[in-house]
């Protein structure tokens, strides 16, 4: 473990790197003063929505569940548990998606009930009242007047009537809580002795056909939903009627086609992650450690107002390069050696994910721009074979196809037949992108207008590849065949990811203002160092 002041003298050492590395911008840094280099392109303004556009879409959005789980269904969506780092400190609350796609709301402890059958209240937030005491330590909650406008949702009730109404349910009675429970209403006059709306659900429990969907994940033992997986198992001992579903599916089929704001979002993301990775480049000549390219990725999210980061970024260079998911970032920077940056800012609940390959010292080799033009090309081949019909598996086939030819070439296979390609490039070249890094949906689905995927294929020479080989006849005879060139490439990773938008006739580059061609990334690089 780190000593107190070597922890001490390493964060002195990173403040100083940051003052005298970071592009500096005029008094209070906003996006479109002038920077200390004119090549680093500066995320423009955050993109600004029609309040009426965006309650439209999330009342779609709601409207759209409910005809997916029917008229004897009922859906239940928690708000994210807060989760522990340490003792009395917890993670950076975020919302869970699903909550935050149908509501816009980031408010802890909200409940959102979504009963398409009841005629009176379709939707009820649950929603925790206001507390003075709270908000002076953790700040401001919503009202139910905020809660409303943000989210369109009319129907309101104070948190603590949840259990109350859940017990209702239970015993199929008719619910109305008490006038003072109500925090908002559509309706003008609320009476005890009003019809609940819940009839038509009841009528389906009695018959043993309704059904209440919960986010319950696949696996029991999931780390995520906790919460969900309790309640499912505490309603399956006290309630009747009622089929538990997961309504998973289902968002992720809705969330795979986006709409225009959410694609807004996600570009803005994905600008705020080109600044940082042109930020980091220009920085690296200079740096001794990785941890030091990676404080411009950290800086730069702050500095454009992003939520955090997608994911922890991975900042690796020569063969920490090589590994998929170094988040370290504790390796020296060496001139001569390639560093990969795979970073994504997250904005607004929309994940970015960007990765670039380039050289310290802002020349490629020969044999790192080998690497890097195979997996360029296989890149190409890729966004070729993505459009409306065609299927992540076939961006995936076309960009491997382009990645055998070119590992045979360089002698590092034997045979673009067989799964040798594998040592070198062992993932898939595609995932969803939306509000989780990887996000949900079925990778059967067919490519459809509005659909974001990534387009990352990579080649890794790890050194100790080879030793770690199974010791059989026939991988002794393919080490041997490939040693030579294994020493010549030995310690490269390269990876390039860009972001892709499905269209009507093929896809969008969201990412193609981050330069990506050997000769661009050197240019820029050249550039950018001598303006700093």
């Amino acid at each position: 473990m780190k000593s107190i002041m070597a922890r001490a003298t390493m964060a002195c050492a990173l403040l100083t790197f940051l003052l005298n590395t970071a592009v500096p911008l005029a008094a209070g840094g906003r996006s479109n003063e002038t920077p200390g280099t004119s090549v680093i392109r500066l995320t423009p303004p955050a993109p600004v929505f029609d309040q009426t556009t965006r309650l439209a879409e999330l009342a779609a959005r709601r409207a759209r569940v409910g005809q997916a789980i029917g008229p004897n269904g009922i859906l239940i969506l928690f708000s994210t548990e807060p989760r522990v780092y340490t003792n009395d400190v917890d993670y950076e609350y975020r919302q869970e998606n699903n909550l935050y796609y149908l509501t816009n709301l980031k408010q802890k402890a909200a409940t959102l009930v979504l009963t398409p059958s009841n005629e009176v209240t379709p939707e009820i937030l649950f929603l925790p009242p206001r507390n003075p005491a709270f908000e002076t330590w953790t700040g401001h909650m919503y009202s139910a007047a905020e809660a409303s406008q943000a989210s369109g949702i009319k129907e309101i009730w104070d948190a603590s009537e949840f259990q109350p109404f859940l017990q209702a349910l239970r015993n199929r009675q008719p619910y109305r809580p008490k006038a003072e429970k109500i925090l908002m209403s559509s309706r003008s006059a609320v009476v005890e002795t009003a019809p609940s709306g819940f009839e038509k659900l009841f009528a389906g429990a009695g018959n043993n056909n309704a059904d209440l969907y919960l986010l319950v994940p696949g696996v029991a033992d999931s780390l995520e939903y906790r919460q969900e997986q309790r309640f499912a198992s505490e309603w399956a001992k006290s309630a009747s009627g009622f089929s538990i579903k997961n309504a998973s599916p289902i968002f992720a089929r809705l969330r795979l086609r986006k709409a225009p704001f959410e694609i807004a979002l996600m570009q803005h993301a994905i600008d705020i992650t080109t600044e940082a990775q042109e930020r980091a480049w220009t920085a690296a000549g200079d740096a001794k450690w990785e941890y030091e390219v990676d404080a411009q990725v950290a800086y730069t999210f702050k500095l454009r107002n992003a939520d955090h980061w997608g994911y922890p970024s991975i900042v690796g260079c020569g063969a920490n390069a090589t590994t998929l998911h170094y988040e370290e970032s504790q390796g020296p920077v060496k001139p001569g050696e390639v560093l990969l940056m795979d970073v994504g800012a997250e904005y607004d609940h929309y994940s970015a994910d960007v990765t670039r390959t380039f050289p310290v010292n802002g020349k490629f080799s020969p044999a790192q721009a080998e690497i890097y033009q195979i997996v360029y090309d296989a890149q190409e081949a890729g966004a070729k074979a993505a459009h409306p019909g065609a299927l992540v598996s076939d961006v995936d086939r076309a960009a491997t196809e382009v990645i055998k030819d070119g590992l045979l070439r360089l002698g590092l296979i034997t045979d673009r037949n067989s799964r040798q390609y594998r040592i070198w490039f062992m993932h898939g070249t595609s995932h969803w992108l939306g509000m989780n890094v990887h996000d949900v949906g079925d990778y059967g689905t067919r490519f459809e207008p509005g659909m974001v995927f990534t387009n990352e294929p990579g080649i890794y020479i790890r050194p100790d590849a080879l030793d770690n080989l199974p010791k059989t006849p026939e991988n002794e005879k393919f080490i041997a065949a490939v040693r030579p060139a294994f020493e010549k490439y030995k310690g490269t990773g390269v990876r390039i990811e860009d972001d892709m938008l499905i269209t009507a006739d093929g896809v969008k580059w969201l990412t193609e203002a981050l330069p990506r061609r050997i000769s661009d990334i050197e240019d820029f690089i050249a550039k950018a160092r001598r303006e700093k």
